[in-house]
Parts: C-alpha cells; sequence; structure tokens
C-alpha cells in the first residue's frame, strides 16, 4: 500500500476528500502525514480529527526557503512517503526538494493548464473574459504549474460569475479529480511519457 504525504496551508477541503476516500477504501494507500505552513490551518483539525500525525512547519522557524523544504523533506523520508500531495499548499517548492521526489509529487490547480497558472487562477480566468475554465492535476516540475498534466475536468463560466462564485464551483470538481489521480498513483496506472501521462486501464 503506498504512503502518501498531504502537504496544506488552508481549510483542507482537498485533503479532506482525499481522507473520506480513504475510509471508504478507494485509494489504495494511506495518507500517513499531513504536514502544514500555517499555524491555524482547518486542515489541521481534519487531520487530527481521524488521527492522521499532522506536523507544522512554519516560516518564522525556517525563514530560508532551502531549509524550510529540507526540514518537510526530512519528515516526509522519515515516515516513508510514496506520494506527496500539493491539496492547497501556497509555498513554491524548491529544486532540491523536487528533485529529491521527482515524479512523486501531484498538484491540483483551479484553472485548465496551461491556461491561468499561479495564483487566483479563478480570478484570471473571469479577468480575462474566458468562457470555460476548469481544474487540472499534475506532476509537479522546476516550472510552476507546468508538469505533466494527470486529469482536467472543464466547469463552465456564468456571465454573472465573480472570482468566488467559480472557485466554489471549481472545488467540488477538484475534490473528485484530485481524489481519482492519487488513486491511479496508488493503483500503477500512471506512466510518465516525455511531458504526457499514459493512463493504463
Amino acid at each position: 500500500m503506498r504512503r502518501i504525504g498531504v502537504l496544506v496551508s488552508g481549510r483542507g477541503t482537498n485533503l479532506q476528500a482525499l481522507l473520506d476516500a480513504e475510509s471508504r477504501g478507494e485509494l489504495s494507500g494511506q495518507i500517513v502525514v499531513v504536514i502544514c505552513n500555517k499555524k491555524q490551518a482547518f486542515a489541521l483539525e481534519r487531520a487530527r480529527k481521524v488521527g492522521v500525525p499532522t506536523i507544522l512547519v512554519t516560516k518564522s522557524e525556517f525563514p530560508d526557503r532551502e531549509e524550510f523544504d529540507k526540514q518537510v523533506a526530512e519528515i516526509l523520508r522519515s515516515y516513508k512517503v510514496d506520494l506527496v500531495v500539493l491539496a492547497g499548499y501556497m509555498r513554491i517548492l524548491t529544486e532540491q526538494f523536487i528533485s529529491e521526489f521527482e515524479k512523486r509529487i501531484i498538484n491540483v490547480h483551479p484553472s485548465l493548464l496551461p491556461a491561468f497558472k499561479g495564483v487566483k487562477a479563478q480570478w484570471q480566468a473571469i479577468d480575462y473574459g474566458a468562457r470555460v475554465s476548469g481544474c487540472s492535476t499534475h506532476f509537479v516540475t522546476f516550472e510552476m504549474d507546468s508538469g505533466p498534466i494527470i486529469l482536467q475536468k472543464a466547469v463552465p463560466i456564468f456571465p454573472e460569475d465573480t472570482g468566488e462564485t467559480l472557485a466554489e464551483r471549481i472545488l467540488p470538481v477538484e475534490h473528485r479529480i484530485l481524489v481519482k489521480s492519487v488513486q491511479l498513483y496508488c493503483e500503477d496506472k500512471l506512466r510518465i511519457d516525455g511531458h504526457q501521462v499514459i493512463i493504463r486501464e
């Protein structure tokens, strides 16, 4: 069974989706640790509620980015993590960290990549006048939000939408494709071929 480490920064709704999927026996993996960089993040409470170990790593303790990521990597190693999942983790990973866990980091992003990378993707889509947005899961590489795409799902943008309303409609779709992507990884059904992800049936 694959051992999963989840990195979070906020409410933890994507983490909750993963925890719920695990409790239903849908992951073929086990969330063994949740690491958070924000002391007040509700994600910590979600993990504690079901007995998953939580560890706080803050910028005040490790102001240097390299040292911060070294600490996170050390924790993940100590829990013998096979897969790292970024579930609303609001930090840019260092190249050293990405190299250590190459092809083993999955991120979820609220746009149809490669469109609208970075923060506030939903607001970017509204400002651009896009008619369709959505969400993507992808393997993490050195360039932000640019790794091989695993799954994508479109969500329509309505004329009355704001960034907030679009974000709320995309979120449950994020939950579904993140769970499915982690499930596929844990079942050894994902293979990276160049910049493309091949999904084995």
